[in-house]
């Protein structure tokens, strides 16, 4: 039995609460930036009193971390239900996703002024290169099956495809608003860049398609183990999009 006063240890409801919290959290960082939003501030937008998100989250920086994570595993689920087959088409739907999804942009784009230093810590890199290691072999495979050059390593291609992104992305930000580019045309651009720069002109062969598919899923399972991680849980239910 659940101590009085206690919060209820129903793991649902505890999962349910930190939720919660990030929403709360992902509003005032937006509104004010990492660096001026406080654990007080989410309390009292969260509706729960401040020791309580400690019994989520031992730091501040950990429960942002728990938000950046939350924000993209929603991302390449969102690049999932776009069903991309090809390497433009995946690079097109993570473009059009980044720009929809302002918390993991900034995490991208290492912008200052919304995660503060949030941006000149490493909290992220031992899932960041897990992905970057799925990324490659997913690039050997497709080299493999001639629907990208074969005269660049994988960590080369990987290297042109972020120059492309960035690119795009960071001159995007710089820009007064009456001068950038619909997000859709950027994502367009961007999808034709990495193809023009990497593709081979091939006849896309069936494997490209299961090779795509598969990197999705080797990148949905390291967002999902570290979003547990950080949710204090096993396994990771489906998370509700907002």
């Amino acid at each position: 039995m659940a101590r009085p006063g206690r919060p209820p240890q129903d793991p649902a409801r505890q999962l349910e609460r930190a939720h919660r919290i990030l929403d709360a959290a992902a509003e005032l960082i937006l509104r004010w930036g990492y660096d001026k939003t406080t654990i007080e501030d989410v309390a009292r937008a969260a509706g729960v009193a401040k020791g309580t998100i400690y019994l989520h989250w031992k730091t501040r920086d950990a429960l942002f971390v728990a938000l950046l994570r939350r924000d993209r595993v929603r991302m390449v689920r969102q690049v999932r239900a776009a069903a991309p087959g090809t390497l433009p088409e995946l690079i097109g739907a993570l473009t059009t996703a980044l720009l929809r999804r302002p918390l993991t942009r900034a995490a991208v784009v290492g912008d200052s002024q919304m995660l503060g230093k949030l941006t000149r810590q490493k909290l992220e890199s031992g899932g960041a290169t897990e992905g970057a290691a799925a990324f490659d072999r997913y690039l050997d495979e497709l080299a493999a099956l001639g629907a990208v050059r074969s005269d660049l390593g994988a960590d080369e291609g990987l290297a042109l495809v972020t120059a492309l992104l960035y690119g795009f992305l960071v001159p995007q930000g710089m820009r007064p608003e009456e001068w950038r580019l619909p997000d859709e045309r950027v994502a367009e651009l961007v999808a034709d860049a990495v193809g023009r720069t990497l593709g081979t002109g091939a006849p896309p062969d069936p494997g490209v398609a299961r090779a795509t598919r598969a990197c999705l899923d080797a990148i949905e399972e390291i967002a999902c183990r570290k979003l547990a991680g950080s949710l204090g849980v096993a396994a990771l239910p489906e998370p509700k999009e907002t």
